[in-house]
């Protein structure tokens, strides 16, 4: 069982009520101090608590204090204990919901991530040149290092945690960021390809231009890990989340058979990007949903829920025109010579 240090600064008159808060939520220790300085006396009030109380705790928190008092709390993980913690009593929660981290912890993760600096920009730049470059060198080592330095999934779980907390700020942060990465990302594909005096048949560049019904599975399943991953702490899983559901190299086969004088190639790299895009956020939402990380108030539950709904219709919609998309790229192409009597003078 992972454990969690908050520490609690607000006026106080409302010491009494933390401590009392912190032992109802069955608080492994709490220690509670008040200021001895002239001015306004405030309380810190410091306890260590499992994991899956959090939420419930810093929830009940807002709720005794309210939002007119000047009050914060942190949250520290614990690395580890001396001597080592264990659990008085067996928890009878929920599989599926326990373990998670508190919806500010999860809100901080994806919000670094998602933000359009120079950080994000150069990363961006360096994984779609090396991507370029193992795309057409067919060098499978070397794309799935650019799958893993490259930033765009971040903005992804980012739109997805936006729509299930009704957070638009955040939703329209993730959206920009995540069109600018990939416009930076086809814009070089294009620019490398104009410059590449090589061929474009190698395996691993045609393979991003095709698709089929297992890719939708298979982001499904890669975006339910990454949101699983980070609810649970275990944000190591992400590296194979980026590997397996990646982002970058369909996004730089699009540019460089758009360079190359493809936009057959480049549309079926476009479909398999966006199937990835859509399935990623579509699943991710989803376990965002059944992990309950939703806001705290209910006037703001309210709000977010129909946010929720335009946004799962959206995702699906679009599933189903990129399921279409895969049906109609898959269509044989018949020769003009067996197509019928008109067929040639059709096509001239």
């Amino acid at each position: 069982m992972t454990l969690r240090v908050i520490e609690i600064t607000a006026p106080a008159g409302y010491a009494d009520t933390l401590v009392a808060l912190a032992e109802q939520y069955e608080a492994v220790e709490v220690f509670a101090a008040r200021s001895a300085h002239t001015g306004e006396p405030r309380c810190i009030v410091h306890l260590v608590c499992e994991t899956n109380r959090v939420q419930e705790f810093t929830d009940a928190v807002q709720k005794a204090i309210g939002k007119g008092e000047l009050w914060r709390a942190v949250t520290l993980a614990v690395e580890g204990t001396v001597p080592k913690y264990e659990p008085k009593k067996i928890e009878h929660r929920p599989a599926f919901r326990a373990g998670a981290a508190s919806r500010e912890e999860i809100h901080e993760e994806v919000t670094r991530n998602s933000k359009l600096d120079s950080t994000y920009l150069v990363l961006t730049f360096l994984s779609a040149i090396v991507a370029a470059i193992g795309l057409l060198n067919n060098s499978v080592a070397v794309v799935i290092g650019a799958m893993v330095i490259a930033p765009l999934l971040g903005p992804n779980l980012a739109f997805a945690l936006g729509t299930a907390l009704g957070d638009r700020q955040l939703m329209f942060r993730a959206a920009g960021t995540n069109a600018a990465g990939i416009a930076l990302t086809i814009l070089l594909g294009v620019v490398i390809a104009l410059l590449w005096s090589g061929g474009f048949k190698a395996p691993e560049l045609v393979s991003r231009t095709e698709v089929g019904y297992d890719g939708i599975a298979l982001a499904l399943a890669s975006g339910a890990a990454a949101v699983l991953s980070l609810v649970t702490g275990l944000s190591s899983a992400l590296v194979g989340v980026m590997v397996a559901v990646a982002l970058m190299p369909p996004a730089v086969a699009i540019g460089i058979m758009l360079g190359a004088g493809n936009p057959e190639g480049a549309l079926g790299a476009a479909v398999l990007l966006g199937v990835n895009i859509v399935c990623v956020n579509l699943a991710a939402q989803t376990v965002f949903v059944a992990k309950g990380i939703r806001p705290r108030t209910w006037w703001e539950q309210k709000a977010s829920a129909a946010s929720l709904r335009i946004n799962f219709a959206m995702w699906l919609a679009l599933l189903m025109a990129l399921v279409a998309a895969i049906y109609w790229l898959k269509l044989p192409v018949v020769p003009p010579q067996l197509a019928g009597p008109g067929a040639e003078i059709a096509g001239e």
